[in-house]
């Protein structure tokens, strides 16, 4: 799986011919990017949308964090696997936040129709 071979490989690092790559702290941020995600995930399966949104904001700041300077082609496929695992995840992030909002949006249509039927029988009660 993906995670998995991005979670091998994250703490790798090699410096070739000076070149800079990527740093340990750049790949800790793409190893927590991939955990966030999974939190975020897990946290929306369970129903927590406020502490989702929370995570939102610190996966957010750690992307900004880790792409704040340029990315050497050799880092490339190591980037393409942590991104890959990335949307991933956010694909099915997606899916449960759609199945919460289907239901959201059906409640909320119990809500008022059981609203309306009470003021309907308050009216017929007055009259």
């Amino acid at each position: 799986m993906l995670l998995d071979k991005f979670a091998e490989k994250y703490e790798v690092v090699q410096v070739s011919e000076g070149a800079e790559e990527l740093t340990p702290s750049q790949t800790k941020l793409l190893a927590e990017v991939v955990k966030l995600t999974k939190d975020m995930l897990s946290l929306a399966q369970a129903g927590d949308w406020d502490e989702v949104a929370e995570l939102e904001l610190i996966r957010r700041d750690a992307l900004g964090r880790c792409f704040d300077r340029p990315i050497l082609d050799h880092d490339s496929s190591l980037i393409a696997e942590a991104l890959a695992v990335i949307l991933h995840l956010n694909e099915e992030l997606m899916s449960v936040l759609t199945i919460a909002r289907e239901q959201t949006q059906e409640e909320g249509l119990i809500y008022r129709k059981g609203r309306v039927a009470v003021t309907q029988y308050q009216d017929v009660d007055a009259n």
